[in-house]
């Protein structure tokens, strides 16, 4: 029986889960973000006997490969909003796989929430023979509706994954995401979920950014996202140089990620450049590029590191630390 006081509420963003093709049985070359949110739940029946009362807003439409800051600052404004409301249960978002563990780590990161807001997706469009997307939605549901879940998580292919950890790991199959060495919070099955690890807690604020949490809050609401510190990523690799580094400092960047090879190893010609743009007073962290553990701590190394967050995460929480004036 449904309540007002049960609400979940599901805040579409586009991506795969909302995207149509010519064909049924084209399942890559669909247009990603081309169905409502509201449309793409008329089409899940099974919603209906959730128990909840679902309530469907659009907050962006947009192909998650061009996910950006200000669909973030939409996004964040729209997740403050529900989660103060006494009567919503938990927060379901449409998202699309590309940058869905950017958006993750981004929301938890900046939030901290003690509600339940989950990310869903799919592999296939809404148009296929047998999409993905609605079992995806009805797991998420399921996830925000249960009681003690807290956190941002993502769910898909009924797993359920931590924000730190989540990061999309196959470009084709349905169950595109994995946790690396952590492992999955939880699973979802027949609409109930087994949890197997804690809900996630914290910003993961970087060990050597400490910021100022309420004045980071602050600046996501009131700064446009078009004036968020610009955070670069470049790669160390055989070969690599520092051209690409002098051309962003040249630009502007405030701040630069390096993904690194193994431990945190940087090519010596990079590390040159990047060391010369920290005389500068850009901001340098590195992150491995490794898909697996995180950088240990070695005597003497002059750039800071991440710890076992990705590049791509890792930028995020740079990004944060500095709208927090670290």
């Amino acid at each position: 029986m449904k309540s007002s006081e049960n609400r979940i509420v599901v805040l579409g963003t586009g991506g795969t889960i909302a995207g149509t093709a010519a064909t049924a049985g084209d399942n890559i070359g669909y247009t990603a973000a081309q169905v409502g949110v509201a449309q793409l739940l008329e089409a899940i029946p099974a919603l209906d006997r959730t128990g909840h009362t679902i309530v469907t807003e659009q907050v962006a439409q947009v192909d998650s490969k061009d996910m950006d800051a200000a669909v973030w600052q939409a996004l964040t404004q729209r997740v403050v909003y529900w989660l103060a409301q006494d009567d919503v249960r938990g927060i379901v978002i449409t998202h699309g796989t590309d940058t869905l563990e950017e958006t993750a780590f981004f929301l938890q990161a900046a939030l901290d929430p003690a509600k339940p807001v989950v990310l869903t997706c799919a592999m296939r469009p809404a148009s296929a023979l047998s999409p993905d997307g609605p079992q995806n939605v009805l797991d998420a549901v399921a996830v925000a509706g249960t009681p003690g879940v807290r956190g941002v998580v993502a769910v898909c292919a009924g797993a359920v994954h931590g924000p730190f950890d989540v990061q999309k790991v196959h470009t084709y199959r349905l169950d595109a995401f994995g946790s690396g060495d952590a492992g999955p919070l939880a699973y979802v099955e027949e609409g109930r979920v087994r949890q197997v690890r804690v809900w996630p807690t914290g910003r993961a604020v970087l060990p050597a950014a400490a910021f100022d949490v309420p004045r980071m809050t602050a600046a996501l609401a009131a700064v446009p996202a078009a004036a968020w510190p610009r955070v670069e990523i470049v790669m160390s690799h055989a070969g690599a140089g520092a051209g690409l580094v002098q051309a962003l400092v040249a630009q502007g960047v405030a701040g630069l990620v390096v993904a690194t090879t193994g431990n945190g190893t940087v090519h010596h010609a990079l590390e040159a450049g990047l060391r010369a743009a920290m005389d500068r007073g850009v901001r340098v962290l590195r992150a491995t590029r490794c898909t697996s553990g995180r950088i240990l701590a070695t005597p003497g190394a002059v750039l800071a590191d991440a710890g076992s967050l990705s590049p791509v995460k890792a930028r995020v929480a740079l990004m944060l630390a500095l709208l927090g004036g670290a």
